[in-house]
């Protein structure tokens, strides 16, 4: 028999088994099929992941494969129909999750983590925005899940053993599958594991599925952290921080010792919308730039949060430290020993307040301000909520909020850090009525995008009423007033129509890393004229920059931020997904570009030194919340 026989002949056999194999366990193969393909439609067209070549475009194809035969393989254990009915419930749970991904990553252009589904207070409030989420599309999803049933109903497997050998054979051809993919993966992107903060490039190039089995890994190992931490581990960091400390600016440092401070919380507000109009002519947000054109304002500021949102903006702003990659500190570590700006600002005799309209347990704010030393939360308990058909579906009005705040900031023992988060200009950004509309909608091909201006010009409207109660109030000349954006508003979901709002043809990784600049702006007791500061900085500089203006030493402190006004600080911007944007150079999505011209720089090498120190840095900064090193701090104090 000759080598072309010989290969005839076992194709034939392979032929044979597999078409033996598809007659027997038919129902295996069709949700196998089934499963690999809707997840692949949910890559392509749900989650919109970037390919660069054909290698990627290939792990992406067969990355679903793995988790898919190991989840059904499961079924070979049951006999008859229990075998289809077993089938059935894990493509239900597997169509779910899908569908659950889908869902969330529209919104935040992020994966569900172990974290995020631990955050079950989160849910109510939430939930009217949640069906704004919802589109035909979803159907794709989990329209089949409610027909299968009547389907399978009609159908006998009764003949049908159980095979626990047939189980242990798909487990291996699964975990073989999974060996390949990774071994390609890693050769696409080196140490691919490690980076446990990129999402996106994990679900990439393992898979939706495979990605949540890593990250309930990392949840495993990350609760085990904290107990076989030691104090060598803080030594590093502190000796880190120390090293990176930018002194004071000599001008201002104690300059407005005693003096009251207003924080306030502007909600889903990027910098694009800065002195742009609305298509009516009229500004959008008039009082913010009035309110920054009589400030020092850093027009070149970024938001460092993560899965946390909100939550981890006042997280960086009151301990110089960024977010978790996965999760919200505010949850997984609220019991943490903090260095918090709270507690720090004590020392001098000051008072801290939150004033938040919503419910005090969102977020579990009300656990974590008092970790933190907040001496007084006014939650949505503290205000009178009226009509709900003049609220959002996420509360009070901001106008209102304000003004009911003003009585209360009234009563605080001074000097006082108050903090204001704000509500209106939150997703899905409608108003309550045409009363509430102060400018017209944008005209793109978003409807999230064209309802923005609305929301965020009436958050500006109450902005301006608050700072004219508190000029009339005489509480205005006694204070640091800080307004800063929390998160990105529009999120990626809408690049298309965020390019057609800009006149762009498209929006590269450069543009999308340039719209998470967000508003700052510091406006100092009796200043009347404005300055610009070009430097970059993000939240984490916030704690530094307050405290050195109260006169309050930080060097101590172990944070990575660093005071914006300070002369010899670090100038750039450290994003939560290892995006970094410096003076000379932006490094996002395994892409260098100039950060002048925003064109791509082939010599890689020259964003090698910045990406290394900001992945040192978010390391040291999660491995000092998870292990909640600052403890060692507090212990050696004692």
């Amino acid at each position: 028999m000759n080598s072309s026989q010989r290969f005839s002949k076992l194709s034939t056999r392979l032929n044979d088994t597999v078409r033996a194999s598809f007659q027997e366990y038919r129902l295996f193969w069709i949700f196998t099929l089934l499963l690999w393909t809707k997840t692949y439609i949910v890559y392509q067209f749900f989650f919109n992941i970037p390919i660069e070549n054909t290698a990627q475009a290939f792990i992406l194809l067969i990355s679903p494969i793995s988790s898919t035969l190991f989840l059904f393989a499961f079924h070979f254990f049951f006999k008859g129909n229990k075998q289809k009915w077993v089938l059935f419930t894990l493509y239900a749970v597997a169509s779910f999750v899908l569908f659950a991904d889908a869902v969330y990553f529209r919104e935040f252009t992020d994966y569900l983590t172990v974290p995020v589904i631990m955050q079950p207070s989160n849910m109510e409030t939430i939930s009217s925005s949640f069906t704004s989420l919802l589109e035909w599309k979803d159907l794709i999803i989990l329209g089949d899940v409610f027909v299968l049933p009547f389907i399978l109903w009609r159908m006998n497997l009764k003949e049908n053993a159980a095979s626990h050998r047939r189980a242990l054979i798909t487990f291996v051809a699964a975990v073989s599958v999974f060996l390949f993919n990774l071994s390609l993966a890693e050769t696409e992107r080196p140490e691919l594991l490690t980076r446990s903060f990129d999402r996106e490039l994990l679900v990439k190039n393992i898979g939706t599925f495979n990605f949540h089995v890593y990250d309930a890994m990392l949840q495993t190992k990350t609760s085990a952290q904290k107990a076989m931490a030691d104090e060598s581990e803080l030594a590093t960091i502190e000796q880190f921080t120390r090293q990176n400390y930018a002194a004071p600016n000599p001008d201002l440092f104690g300059k407005y010792k005693g003096k009251n401070v207003i924080v306030v919380s502007f909600e889903s507000t990027q910098n694009f919308t800065h002195n742009m109009k609305a298509p009516n002519g009229e500004y959008i947000t008039p009082n913010l730039n009035k309110l920054i054109d009589e400030s020092h304002y850093w027009p070149n500021y970024y938001h460092t949060v993560g899965q946390g949102k909100t939550s981890d903006a006042e997280f960086a702003l009151d301990n110089s430290l960024y977010g978790l990659p996965r999760g919200a500190v505010y949850f997984t570590n609220a019991d943490n020993e903090y260095q918090a700006l709270p507690e720090l600002i004590k020392e001098d005799n000051y008072y801290s307040a939150v004033f938040h309209a919503n419910n005090k347990s969102f977020w579990n704010r009300d656990q974590m301000y008092k970790n933190i030393g907040v001496d007084k939360f006014f939650d949505e308990k503290s205000y009178d909520l009226g009509n709900p058909e003049n609220m959002t579906e996420w509360g009070l009005l901001d106008d209102s909020f304000f003004e009911q705040s003003i009585p209360m900031l009234k009563e605080l023992p001074e000097p006082y850090y108050a903090k204001f988060i704000t509500l209106t200009n939150h997703f899905p950004y409608t108003m309550p009525s045409e009363d509430y509309e102060l400018v017209p909608k944008f005209e793109t091909s978003s409807t999230t995008l064209n309802n923005f201006p609305q929301a965020l010009a009436y958050q500006d409207y109450a902005l301006g009423l608050f700072i004219d109660q508190l000029k009339e109030n005489g509480m205005w000349d006694d204070t640091i007033f800080v307004v800063y954006g929390d998160h990105y508003g529009i999120s990626t979901n809408h690049n298309d129509a965020m390019a057609e709002l800009l006149g762009k043809d498209e929006l590269t990784p450069f543009d999308v890393a340039k719209l998470q600049q967000v508003p700052f702006a510091i406006h100092l007791p009796d200043q009347k004229k404005g300055e610009v500061h070009e430097t970059i900085g993000s939240h984490v500089d916030m704690k530094p920059t307050i405290l050195h203006l109260l006169g309050i030493d930080t060097s101590d402190t172990i944070g990575f931020g660093n005071d914006l006004f300070s002369e010899n600080r670090n100038s750039r911007a450290i994003f939560r997904d290892g995006t970094v944007v410096t003076d000379e150079y932006v490094w996002t999505q395994s892409t260098c570009y100039n950060a002048t011209s925003g064109e791509v720089v082939e010599d890689t090498s020259l964003c090698g030194p910045m990406t290394e120190e900001a992945e040192k840095i978010l390391q040291m900064n999660d491995d000092l919340i998870y292990s909640d090193l600052l403890r060692f701090k507090e212990q050696t104090k004692e």
